[in-house]
């Protein structure tokens, strides 16, 4: 019985030792463990970098592309064309009114990417010319005859067509109204821009 006490006895403190020993290994472990992850943290930074330098002409291309024609002015015009032809015992006469609205502006779809530029804190545009944006201007409704007299062909009526174009375009494309419609194109790319290119300062030119 004695011997059978020291044994129980014996075992009770073996185990004891080993719940001791497992103990301090696991807060080895623990200590070990925080020390490598502070260790880690402290090594590790984060830094935050803002790029001053960001390219922003190409999102403003792409924006100004999609607006497609815009026009800056329009002008209504009317021409009367006449036209005579001889003949041997009279004169056969024709007279017609034309009326037609041309259409001034730019077509921004068409425009390359260098007509926007960017130098630091300034974005700059260069206004492309100013052109005729529809060329069948004429409303071939409102086309009347105000005189008639004898037959004429289809190809006598376009030649009169053709000199009554040629005609409105070369009054209503004066360097007058290109000027108007140019600087009304430069103020409202300006308004345009602005707010698009903010921070940066828009400069048309």
């Amino acid at each position: 019985m004695k011997r059978i006490t020291r044994f129980l006895g014996g075992l009770n403190n073996g185990l004891t030792r080993l719940y001791l020993f497992i103990a301090m290994v696991c807060i080895v472990l623990v200590v070990v463990i925080t020390f490598k992850i502070c260790e880690g943290i402290k090594d590790t930074s984060i830094s935050i970098v803002t790029n001053e330098k960001i390219d922003c002409t190409p999102n403003i291309v792409d924006r100004m592309r999609a607006i497609g024609q815009w026009e800056f002015l329009a002008v209504s015009d009317e021409e009367l064309i006449d036209t005579v032809r001889k003949g041997f015992f009279s004169d056969d006469e024709l007279v017609r009114i034309y009326y037609g609205k041309l259409r001034l502006g730019i077509d921004l779809s068409t425009c390359s990417e260098d007509w926007i530029s960017q130098t630091d804190d300034t974005v700059f545009v260069t206004m492309p010319p100013i052109r005729l944006l529809d060329h069948n201007f004429i409303d071939e409704a409102r086309t009347k005859s105000f005189f008639e007299s004898g037959k004429w062909s289809n190809a006598d009526r376009q030649a009169m067509y053709d000199r009554a174009r040629d005609r409105m375009i070369r009054r209503c494309m004066s360097p007058e109204n290109m000027k108007v419609a140019h600087d009304n194109a430069c103020e409202q790319v300006q308004k345009m821009l602005a707010p698009i290119a903010s921070p940066k300062v828009v400069k048309v030119k």
